[in-house]
């Protein structure tokens, strides 16, 4: 990940096409930096072309006079001087054996580690240019743009600007590619081409957007004597690099090293002015006892956080892991791993190109625009995709939209409401007793509708008024290797268990609910759901107008995975106690209707589209999130199948559904939605999810795919933590990974898991094994339940990162 030292200011420089003076501009910058009396290292990750005109040759040669102060380097050279992927295959097909085309991966980890070694042999102020080859998308070794190639290390940015014909758009469009992957631009440099006269335009243009802009002199003509070309060149740099150490170039340098200082001042600041102006969600600021408890993000990039840890240089803050980090030598950004999916948004990692240009493409084109009786081609693509070939496939019929989570699941809760006033006739104020029927543990936002829809608990608030009734559901786990079932009291009681556990014989057994239906639990889950559902009705209280569930896993109630055959066992009850009418057409709902709120658990997040075939059962509403948008924008949607809709549809306005937002179908949520599903639907066939289906054993037919547990967790680290004695039980399904800590007190307000993972929260420095892209060792980002800890992956997650993280909790459990 990104690199920042206090003493060595590096600056990569990118050109906006090739032969624009790149390597010439940069030789400039590397002399007048040693001139100023720094020590310089120049970086050539890639070299194509004869060694006599390479281009760390030629940074070498003319830094005259300062030459002992600069060090050279180049780690990947070819001969052949055209692309660096086309150089990288011509050397394999000419049969040269040595030659291996490295991944992006390990591209960006050459290029770290060899920066972090430039930092170590410091001796005094540094400065470090790293210069691209070609222009800013030119292809690196394995093929992949620069942009994206070199976006893990985030390194700030010098863009080399065109002075020749054509140079003013190749500029701007080169900048506005930087921009769009997040790079820092600090300066923009370019010739003054008096033919042209590029600056001339570019200058005010850029200057009004901020950016600082350095012109200087062309160099002369190449001489077609070698020795004269030297001599005129050696000349050209004495021109520019002036031994009074003023003007342009020396204002290059006085302008990059404040960019330098300001970023550095900015990360320093950053907690205290965070502490005196930020309320936070979910913390508590009286526990937050220093500015060392701030995590600082200065960039994301894949899985990984880029944070600040140059606050624990100071003796207060007794790092249990990092111990070097008051080195000047030291970088004072660390990777640390998103172990949460930033609150279980990321799908396919941060900043990823796709979207960040999906999200450009309609912005673009559209901005915003209101949307009620009228559509776009965002929004209007993404509901027939999810309505018709998504998980709303084969029963619904339109989608909603709206802006997050939460306020999609009011619009749910407006949906089956409405529909269940329409079908039985009810008055006004028979309306206002509604309630709903769910699973205690159960959570469905913060919005004060979708509070009411559960039971009081942590996350109410003053205005909550609970309105409904809630089961203690059965749950998942496994405890000493072994899938089991543990029931509530109330359930264990009626089965007339010896204890509440039931052993379930593995965990594709629990969840294959089409065989465990004609299991005697089946009839007891019935037993008990029908005689409570007829103890509700005969107590009063509110009408039960709609079942809400949380399909599979309720996640902020603490990682609760209940057992799907008593979800499915609830829904076929309410559809049938509350329905004479069987059986019924999938768009039609009888009984109640019934809600799947997948906003956690959907599109894949545990390795299914959707949980309705593990069911075996399909909703009549369900609303999507989180994973819709990969992580980069808020959206939600709220789909419904026809029945709903039709209690909607007559001639008055006041029947509408009269819900909406200012942001409604936003189309730049709606295009990056697109983007992300398309990108899943490949995912979802990749070899890398093959390998881990096959790993958990699953079948290999076509069906399996919909219906079976499998994880992107090792098996094998499953089984070993669930054997740990201070680990009450594990659960892995899909990309989450669910501890539960062995904990007399218990619940949400436990800090038990908080304190046993508390190393994790730093890379060690003895740690070979955890490194983030970029090679350096990571900490781990993550959040807990009271005695719970959850862990996530994106979709993309590589194996190695996973099974990293899985050695680092490995470590901070059984220690």
């Amino acid at each position: 990940m990104s690199l920042l030292f206090k003493n060595l200011r590096i600056h990569q420089i990118f050109g906006a096409n090739t032969d624009v003076g790149k390597t010439v501009l940069t030789s400039a910058l590397v002399r007048a930096s040693a001139a100023l009396g720094k020590a310089v290292y120049y970086l050539k990750p890639v070299s194509t072309g004869p060694l006599d005109v390479a281009d760390d040759e030629h940074v070498k040669r003319f830094a005259g006079r300062y030459r002992e102060s600069v060090d050279a380097a180049c780690l990947f050279r070819f001969d052949e001087p055209v692309s660096p992927h086309l150089a990288a295959r011509l050397a394999q097909e000419q049969g040269k054996r040595e030659v291996t085309v490295p991944s992006d991966e390990t591209f960006a980890n050459a290029v770290a580690h060899h920066i972090r070694q430039c930092a170590t042999r410091m001796t005094r102020p540094s400065h470090m240019y790293v210069e691209t080859a070609g222009g800013v998308h030119s292809p690196t070794l394995s093929g992949t743009t620069q942009l994206d190639s070199y976006r893990p290390l985030f390194l700030p940015t010098v863009l080399i600007g065109d002075s020749k014909l054509g140079g003013i758009s190749s500029t701007i469009s080169s900048y506005e590619s930087l921009l769009l992957r997040g790079y820092i631009v600090d300066a923009i440099m370019l010739f003054r081409d008096e033919y042209y006269r590029n600056w001339e335009y570019l200058s005010p243009y850029f200057a009004e957007r901020g950016v600082h802009v350095v012109t200087l002199d062309p160099p002369p003509e190449r001489h077609a004597d070698r020795a004269q070309d030297v001599e005129l060149t050696d000349k050209y740099y004495e021109h520019i690099v002036p031994s009074t150490q003023q003007g342009g170039i020396f204002d290059a340098i006085q302008h990059l090293d404040n960019c330098h200082a300001q970023r550095l001042t900015e990360l320093e600041t950053m907690p205290r002015r965070t502490l005196d102006t930020i309320w936070w969600p979910f913390v508590q600021h009286g526990l937050v006892k220093s500015e060392a408890d701030v995590n600082v993000l200065d960039s994301a990039s894949g899985d990984f956080f880029s944070v600040y840890n140059g606050r624990r240089s100071s003796p207060s803050a007794s790092p249990p892991a990092l111990s070097a980090q008051g080195s000047p030598k030291t970088s004072l950004l660390e990777p640390q791993f998103d172990g949460s999916a930033s609150w279980w948004t990321q799908a396919v990692g941060h900043a990823h190109p796709e979207l960040a240009l999906a999200a450009a493409r309609a912005a673009g084109r559209y901005g915003h625009v209101m949307f009620p009786q009228g559509t776009h081609l965002p929004a209007l693509k993404l509901a027939e995709r999810l309505v018709h070939d998504g998980p709303g496939k084969g029963w619904a019929s339109r989608a909603f939209f709206s802006d997050d989570g939460s306020t999609g699941m009011e619009v749910a809760l407006k949906m089956a409401l409405r529909a269940y006033t329409v079908k039985h006739g009810l008055d006004k104020a028979e309306r206002k007793h509604l309630g709903i029927l769910g699973l205690k543990g159960s959570y469905h936002g913060d919005t004060i509708g979708a509070m009411d829809a559960c039971e009081e608990g942590v996350y109410t608030c003053e205005w909550h008024e609970a309105k409904g009734f809630w089961f203690d559901p059965p749950t998942v786990a496994i405890r000493k290797g072994k899938a089991a079932v543990s029931l509530p009291p109330a359930l264990a009681e009626l089965a007339g268990a010896a204890d509440a556990q039931v052993d379930t014989r593995s965990l594709a057994h629990t969840y294959d609910v089409a065989a465990r239906l004609q299991t005697p639990l089946a009839g007891t889950y019935r037993a008990y759901i029908e005689r409570t559902l007829q103890k509700l009705k005969e107590k009063g209280g509110p009408t039960i107008a709609a079942l809400v569930l949380e399909p599979l896993v309720m996640g902020a109630g603490g990682m609760i995975f209940v057992d799907p055959l008593f979800q499915r066992v609830l829904i076929d009850v309410v559809r049938g106690t509350y329905s004479s009418v069987q059986p019924r057409p999938a768009s039609q709902w009888a009984g109640l209707p019934v809600i799947f709120d997948e906003v956690f658990v959907g599109l894949y997040r545990l390795g299914l589209q959707s949980t309705a075939p593990l069911l075996g059962t399909q909703p009549d509403i369900a609303v999507n999130a989180k994973i819709l948008t990969g992580g980069l924008v808020p959206l939600a949607v709220t789909m419904a199948s026809d029945s709903i809709f039709q209690a909607f549809m007559s001639e008055a306005k006041v029947d509408a559904l009269l819900h909406g937002h200012s942001y409604t179908a936003y189309p730049v949520g709606c295009e990056v939605a697109n983007a992300t599903l398309e990108m899943i639907d490949k995912l979802a066939e990749c070899e890398e999810w093959n390998v881990a289906r096959h790993a958990w054993k699953v079948p290999e037919s076509p069906d399996a795919k919909d219906t079976a547990v499998w994880s992107f967790w090792d098996p094998e680290f499953v089984n070993a933590v669930s054997h740990l004695d201070s680990v009450n039980e594990v659960m892995a399904f899909g990309t989450v990974l669910s501890i539960k800590v062995k904990d007399t007190s218990g619940g949400y307000q436990s800090h038990s898991a908080q304190k046993m993972l508390e190393s994790i929260k730093t890379g060690l420095v003895e740690d070979k094994l955890s490194s983030a892209p970029g090679g350096a060792p990571f900490g781990i980002n993550y959040r807990t339940l009271g005695d719970v800890a959850y862990f996530m992956l994106s979709l993309n997650t590589p194996a190695h990162t996973a099974r990293s993280v899985e050695e680092r909790i490995w470590s901070a459990i059984k220690n």
